[in-house]
């Protein structure tokens, strides 16, 4: 506990990945929020206020800029702070549950990804031999296949919808996983505290998980902040395709719908959209950034001899 509220120091004291956290943690609650909108109304069978239209107000400009500088609501209709799209739904509302989408694409296909890819990896790198081989041809194999073909084509076989979406990016992204946790459960089988587990009669499956895996844990971590915006971007094109969720607003689809409209000077949906993404993606790759450069052992030994 005390090695991890060491690291959990590290990584506040550091302007940048304090700054990172902080944008994750409410990215975390709006996504928390929006789930909560979305359970509501489907447990009583209503329709969501990001999702009702209101034709009278179509293509609102965002009214945020103006509330803060004093300016007045517009009596008789709602406040759409980020505008309203071309059937005058709420911006803001329908990018809270793009937020909820995306949490769920990001965390589910990483509790898909990354089990497989360590099961595999420390499967291979311990027992060596054929299962090894076995373990580096699947890897191979799932490599040299096109990933976005094959997400589509899990998709198409599924079902459109997000389970198709959860499966496809979760089986096709674990190979990263498996190598790394190999390479490194390879160095660590033939360590000392290894051959003395060995001695002492310990099973194989408590050399793994009670032994090595604490010492490779450093490379779930960094694997879950790289996976994780890495499946809400393959997740926003396959929504834009209209392949992946249906009739909830997914990042993609509101990029989809924005697009056609962009020439009409309609530019607070597609704007208000990709900043959400971009801040994600950077407030991520930051933090696995920071986790790799405190927990990753040949960057720290680096840095020892230098």
């Amino acid at each position: 506990m005390a090695k991890k509220d060491h690291i959990g120091r590290r990584l506040w004291r550091r302007w940048d990945t304090r700054l990172s956290l902080i944008a994750i943690t409410l990215y975390l609650g709006v996504a928390l929020y929006g789930e909560a909108v979305y359970q509501y109304h489907k447990i009583r069978d209503t329709t969501a206020p990001y999702n009702q239209v209101f034709d009278e107000h179509r293509y609102v400009k965002p009214e945020l800029f103006n509330f803060l500088s004093g300016g007045q609501a517009v009596k008789g209709r709602p406040f759409y702070p980020l505008g309203s799209d071309n059937l005058g739904r709420d911006v803001f509302q329908r990018l809270i549950q793009g937020t909820r989408i995306a949490f769920h694409v990001g965390i589910i296909t990483s509790l898909i990804a990354i089990p497989l890819g360590v099961f595999l990896g420390c499967l291979g790198g311990y027992f060596g031999g054929k299962i090894d081989d076995l373990v580096v041809w699947m890897c191979a194999t799932v490599a040299s296949m096109p990933g976005l073909l094959f997400i589509l084509a899990v998709a198409m076989v599924v079902g459109q919808g997000l389970l198709g979406v959860y499966l496809g990016i979760g089986l096709t992204t674990w190979v990263s996983v498996c190598r790394n946790v190999r390479g490194e459960v390879l160095k660590h089988r033939e360590r000392a505290y290894v051959q003395a587990a060995r001695v002492l009669g310990y099973s194989h499956l408590r050399i793994i998980f009670r032994h090595i895996m604490p010492n490779v844990a450093h490379i779930i971590l960094i694997a879950f902040s790289i996976r994780f915006p890495a499946s809400v971007a393959t997740e926003v094109f396959i929504s834009f395709l209209g392949i992946g969720v249906q009739g909830e607003p997914s990042w993609g689809i509101m990029i989809n719908n924005a697009r056609l409209r962009l020439w009409q000077g309609i530019w607070w949906e597609m704007t208000f959209v990709t900043l959400a993404i971009f801040m994600l993606v950077l407030a991520f790759n930051h933090l696995a950034d920071a986790l790799r450069d405190l927990l990753d052992p040949a960057l720290r030994a680096e840095r020892v001899e230098g």
